[in-house]
């Protein structure tokens, strides 16, 4: 460990090192020079770190939070571009076939004769090839826009999650600052009794001690903080350097939820997760019916023109006594029905392809509706016992807490109690009151919990 008088020497360390490190736990009455003096004084000098994170009139509110990471964040940015996509495709089904053209012709190479030829094929889809084919589409862009819809309830719950935990850990640091500028008062109270000679300069050493030590608790706080909140604007699609306040609180975060037989129907009537499922079912049945048409007959229709132009010598003579050849031009027009005959390749492989994903899904439906029974069950579960045993914590430990500091502190002025008891009581409700903010951070989180597997209104709609 290191010595203190080595490290009030060293150059290199920074002003906060020097609060932290170099204030001088067995210092005399006075300060033994301006440097020290400058550094306790620093050292006291009040900080309300709240306002940096915290902004009650124009602050981000939990709601407003989901807004932003609904319409920002750059998966969900890209989960409707892929919808749209869908979407084209739907439309793409949408058009019937092309009809084809075929142009030729032919050439004597010893002579005049020659042809030439167009025809015209239309193709015919029948057995209900287009419509399959359509259904499958619309099936399709069905469980995009589901994925979508389920992607948006769980980056709702993970904001409202966070947006808690940031809250959580703000609240932690101003209850910090609020001990450490209470802290700080009392060093200078004590400094002026040690001055008037009413208490040993050990009690003002032993709370600069205690002040010290707040302020590294201060220092790891605020870095919680932001860590937590980079978390949060990544969540909410922001950049590292962007300015995030929050408003908010937990008031009334307990209160009359709908029974768990009520929350289990409405998840497996609503839950995005489950439709999706439902709806890979209806895309099988889409997909055997896609897959019988393929395995039917099909024709196409078939019209072309004709001209043929022959040449062929006759008993006359041309101006110059040749023998006169005679050109014939003949005309025809072609029609007729081509007709695909499914004998042996009847789309067996892929119907039975099909019916297999059929049944593999409705398999996967029936196990995730268990699974949606036993997250709404669990959430009520973690909801009811962590909002008892908030209520259990603030009556019977906080409160009570709070009280034991309050006699030990009158005591202590009274003279029955040293300054180390009331430092040690004063760390223990501390700790009481982080272990308070986390109970009821772990609720909030429990009904947030609530809320994400019955598909609760706010997680349904912007």
């Amino acid at each position: 460990m290191f010595k203190v008088s080595r490290l009030t020497k060293a150059g290199s360390f920074a002003l906060l090192g020097a609060l932290l490190l170099n204030a001088p736990p067995g210092a005399s009455a006075q300060a033994s020079g301006p440097q020290e003096a400058g550094m306790v004084a620093a050292l006291l000098q009040e900080d309300r770190a709240l306002e940096r994170y915290l902004d009650p009139a124009a602050g981000l509110t939990v709601e407003q939070a989901v807004s932003l990471a609904l319409e920002r964040n750059g998966e969900l940015l890209a989960l409707r571009k892929e919808l749209d996509a869908a979407h084209a495709l739907v439309r793409q089904a949408n058009l019937r076939a092309n009809p084809m053209l075929d142009a030729g012709g032919s050439k004597q190479l010893n002579g005049g004769d020659n042809s030439v030829m167009v025809a015209g094929t239309l193709p015919l889809e029948l057995g209900g090839r287009r419509a399959a084919r359509v259904l499958v589409a619309e099936r399709e862009a069905e469980m995009r826009a589901l994925s979508l819809a389920d992607r948006e309830r769980v980056l709702a719950s993970e904001v409202r999650g966070k947006f808690g935990e940031v809250l959580a850990e703000i609240l932690k640091l101003g209850f910090t600052d609020e001990r450490l500028n209470t802290s700080r008062r009392g060093y200078r109270l004590v400094a002026a009794r040690v001055e008037e000679g009413r208490t040993a300069p050990l009690e003002r050493n032993m709370v600069l001690v205690e002040v010290n030590r707040l302020l590294s608790m201060r220092e790891a706080g605020e870095g919680r903080v932001q860590v937590a909140l980079l978390e949060l604007k990544n969540a909410l699609g922001f950049r590292p350097e962007e300015p995030l306040r929050l408003r908010g609180d937990f008031i009334e975060l307990i209160g009359v939820l709908p029974s768990v037989a009520a929350s289990t129907e409405r998840a497996l009537r609503e839950r995005p997760d489950l439709k999706a499922l439902r709806a890979a079912e209806l895309l099988a049945e889409a997909q055997i019916a896609e897959a019988r048409a393929g395995g039917r007959a099909d024709a196409a229709l078939t019209a072309g023109y004709q001209r043929m132009r022959q040449g062929f010598m006759v008993n006359g003579i041309d101006d110059a006594g040749r023998p006169a050849p005679v050109e014939m031009t003949s005309h025809s027009v072609t029609f007729g029905v081509r007709i695909d005959l499914p004998l042996r390749n009847k789309n067996q492989g892929a119907i039975e392809a099909a019916v297999l994903q059929r049944e593999a899904a409705r398999d996967r439906r029936e196990f995730f509706e268990l699974t949606v029974r036993r997250e709404v069950a669990s959430a009520h579960a973690r909801y009811e016992r962590a909002a008892r045993a908030m209520e259990i914590f603030r009556v019977g430990v906080r409160e009570q807490a709070d009280a034991n500091l309050e006699v030990i502190r009158k005591t202590y002025e009274l003279g029955s109690k040293t300054l180390l008891d009331y430092i040690a009581e004063q760390r223990r409700f501390y700790e009481v009151e982080a272990e308070f903010i986390d109970a009821v951070l772990n609720t909030y989180l429990a009904r947030v919990e609530v809320g994400r597997s019955a598909a609760a209104q706010e997680f349904s709609e912007r």
